[in-house]
């Protein structure tokens, strides 16, 4: 199943309480509970003004529907291609 990378651009995330992050997350699980078991949110990391999801899901339109029922930004939606990390070097 395809995976994406969804760059969310959200002004001052890295200054998110953690209430206010527990709160994005619990909205973000209840859209996914009503998609269905097909689309699955890995995790996110949040930096400064933007937060990157990592999603795997059946094609980029579900991804952008649980953006829009969450109300969340989805300002550019990448399907992964491939992966690499140290080991790639061997």
């Amino acid at each position: 199943m395809p995976k994406y990378v969804i760059e969310r651009e959200i002004p001052g995330a890295g200054k998110l309480s953690a209430a206010e992050l527990q709160g994005i997350s619990a909205k973000s699980c209840g859209v996914l509970q009503e998609l269905g078991p097909s689309v699955q949110w890995l995790e996110s990391y949040v930096t400064d003004d933007k937060v990157y999801c990592v999603y795997i899901a059946p094609n980029e339109e579900l991804v952008r529907e649980h953006a829009r029922r969450g109300g969340f930004p989805a300002n550019r939606v990448s399907q992964v291609r491939g992966m690499i990390d140290p080991t790639t070097a061997e």
